[in-house]
Parts: structure tokens; C-alpha cells; sequence
């Protein structure tokens, strides 16, 4: 059986090439660190040492406890860590880790709100299908029977009450809790969102927390069931580690170590160059069509023709009638079933049909009656 996390199965609801990678293929790669992260790694650290204390009976002045951080921050710091936004220096993210810290320090001093069990709380869960799902938790609490999953964002954007209630993270935590802890009458789920000196709180009932384990382990059930790893491209392959190694990106990778006649010359340059040109071509000619069939159709009718002569070709103008069906649909189908004339207009939905039969979910005797075969399909779109 497998140990699975919240990480590994976002990643495979983010992009399943990405999961194929990271955690079939188990590619190597070089992870650079981003001041984001190392910022955030080096708070953690100075809030855990600080609840470390306390079990001794120590509490750390705030400016002892800001030594720690700054410390630790010289200690680990190297100069490979990623800075993206170019405007701000190192320092200044040094700086807002030491608001973090003071703004919590000052704001939960004595520190004595809750009873702390555990810090930086590492265990698994035995999920019913017989996987592991992997628990950390920052920050684990009690006060009488309430328990508290706690957590500590550095994040620049504050989370929202529908985003906490969404949360399946901390809630999936909160399970293992129920599980660890009889006496737990009820767990409450704790963001301490740390750039904003606020606290986000959500809580989850017994039937919503069996739901949420039932579709963990439906999720499982799917990522173990897949063949097909396909990529699903989006903002968020700025930021993956292995774009360079991604279909979607390679040939961008590539061309970026090209001067600028290699890339002139590059073949997939020159085929994409082409076919733009021809689809704008295309639409341009598209374009042309209707409006030369507009005068077609009038000159016809002025003349009261229905075969228009050219130089070596002829057209036929003939009229009809097309229907056009009301806007809501499902009126229109509910009455043709009630005239008794459904089965003889209804047909076969194709397109609904196909990705079941692709997907191997529907009865095996349909799926036997067809076969699969590869095809492709092209689309252009700005770099």
C-alpha cells in the first residue's frame, strides 16, 4: 500500500503528467528554493523553538526570540534561494518574517490560550482502502475536549471563510485527531494567517469529515486506476519543476538556448509559422465566402435567377427553411416525449458517448462493440 498527502494528490488533480513524473518515474531534478519558502521555513522554526520553551516553563522575550530568528536566517541562508519579484531584496523579506513573529508574539503572549500536544506533528492514518495518508501538523492544541489543527501561513493573500470551509488539508487532519484522541468532542481547524495578524477558523461535522474521507479514498482509487497521464496546462507551470521536461514546454526550453538565426531555422519554428499563416489565410478566405455568397444570393433574387453563370463555373441558388428551435431546450424535449415522438427524433450523444467509452466506464459489451484510434487535434494560440 501507499502513503499518500495532500500534496500528492493536488498534484495529480493539478497535472497528472506532473504526478507521473514526481512520483512514478521519480525524476531527479534540481528544486531551487524561493525566499518565499525559505522565509516561511525559518518563521516555523522560531514559533516551534518558542512552544519548545514553554514546556520547561521559559518564556522567550520577544527581542531574545528575534535573535533566534535572524540567527537562523544568517546560519541557513546561501545564495542560490530564488528571489521572482526582482524589486524586493532579501532583506526585506527578512524584515517581514520579524513582523510575523513580533505581530504573534505580542498578540498571544502569555501563550498560556491552550494546551500544546505536539509541534510540528508528523504520523499517518489508515485510510479504509488499506493506504497511509500522510499527517504534519504545525501545531496541535487542546482546551478541555476542543481540540485545534493549527497552521501557519505566511501567504501574501488572506484566506477567506469559504476557502477554510473548503479546506480538505487540516480537515483531513482533524479525522486522525478524532481518531487519536477519544476525548476530543470537537477539533477546530486554525489558520493563523501571519501577514495579516488574523485567525481563520472552520469546523467540520462527522458526516462531512466521512464524505471527505470517502472522496480521498475515491481520488486514491482514480490515480491508481490511471493509464494516461496527459498534461493540463496553467498558470501554475511558471512555477513547476519540471517544466523543462514538460511536452507543453520543452520546445520552448529549447529555443531559448538558440541564437536568434537557430531560431529562425528551428523546424518546428518554421512549421508553426506556416500554419498561422495559412489559418489567417483560411479566415480571411472564410471571411470572403460569405460575404461574395450575400451577393450571390442578392443578384439572384434581383434578377429572379436560380442558376448564376460564371467564366468556367455555375451556381445553384436555391431557397429553404431552417428551424429555429427555442431557446430553452429542455421545454422543447419535455414535450416531444409527451406527443409520444422521443425515441424516433432522439439519437446517440457522440460527444458525451466518446470520453466514456475512452475512459473504460461504461458497460464492456458498448466498449466491445468499438475500438480506439489515435488522432490529433491542432490549435494556435499567443506565446
Amino acid at each position: 500500500m501507499t502513503n499518500y498527502s495532500h500534496s500528492r494528490l493536488n498534484t495529480f488533480g493539478q497535472c497528472k503528467y506532473k504526478y507521473k513524473l514526481q512520483y512514478i518515474d521519480k525524476v531527479k531534478v534540481d528544486i531551487p528554493t524561493t525566499v518565499e519558502a525559505f522565509m516561511g521555513s525559518i518563521v516555523h522554526k522560531t514559533l516551534e523553538k518558542l512552544y519548545n520553551d514553554l514546556k520547561y516553563q521559559r518564556v522567550n522575550e520577544l527581542k531574545d526570540l528575534l535573535v533566534i530568528y535572524n540567527d537562523n536566517w544568517d546560519k541557513e541562508w546561501i545564495d542560490d534561494i530564488l528571489i521572482v519579484k526582482k524589486e524586493y531584496t532579501a532583506d526585506d523579506y527578512k524584515k517581514s518574517g520579524e513582523k510575523f513573529i513580533t505581530d504573534y508574539y505580542n498578540h498571544y503572549k502569555p501563550f498560556d490560550q491552550l494546551t500544546i500536544i505536539g509541534l510540528e506533528t508528523e504520523d499517518t492514518m489508515l485510510l479504509p482502502d488499506g493506504n497511509r495518508y500522510h499527517i504534519r501538523i504545525d501545531k496541535l492544541a487542546c482546551k478541555d475536549d476542543i481540540y485545534y489543527v493549527c497552521d501557519y501561513k505566511t501567504n501574501r493573500w488572506m484566506k477567506d471563510q469559504a476557502e477554510a470551509d473548503e479546506d480538505s488539508q487540516l480537515a483531513m487532519y482533524s479525522i486522525w485527531v478524532k481518531n487519536r484522541f477519544k476525548d476530543a468532542k470537537k477539533v477546530i481547524l486554525l489558520w493563523h494567517m501571519l501577514a495579516f495578524d488574523k485567525e481563520v477558523v472552520s469546523e467540520r461535522t462527522d458526516e462531512q469529515l466521512q464524505k471527505l474521507q470517502d472522496e480521498t479514498v475515491a481520488k486514491i482509487k482514480e490515480v491508481e486506476g490511471c493509464k494516461e497521464f496527459p498534461t493540463t496546462v496553467t498558470k501554475l507551470c511558471d512555477y513547476c519543476i519540471f517544466k523543462e521536461l514538460c511536452p507543453a514546454f520543452k520546445h520552448e526550453a529549447e529555443l531559448g538556448e538558440k541564437t536568434v538565426e537557430e531560431f529562425k531555422d528551428d523546424d518546428g519554428v518554421k512549421i508553426i509559422d506556416e500554419f498561422s499563416q495559412l489559418q489567417t489565410q483560411k479566415k480571411e478566405v472564410q471571411t470572403k465566402l460569405a460575404d461574395i455568397k450575400t451577393k450571390l444570393v442578392s443578384f439572384a433574387k434581383q434578377k429572379e435567377l436560380s442558376i448564376v453563370y460564371g467564366s468556367n463555373k455555375k451556381a445553384s441558388v436555391k431557397q429553404y427553411f431552417k428551424v429555429v428551435y427555442p431557446e430553452d431546450k429542455q421545454d422543447f424535449v419535455n414535450l416531444i416525449k409527451e406527443k409520444g415522438l422521443y425515441d424516433e427524433f432522439s439519437g446517440l450523444n457522440y460527444l458525451k458517448l466518446g470520453p466514456r467509452i475512452i475512459k473504460n466506464t461504461i458497460d464492456k459489451d458498448v466498449i466491445g462493440l468499438t475500438h480506439k484510434e489515435e488522432d490529433y487535434r491542432v490549435s494556435l494560440s499567443n506565446r
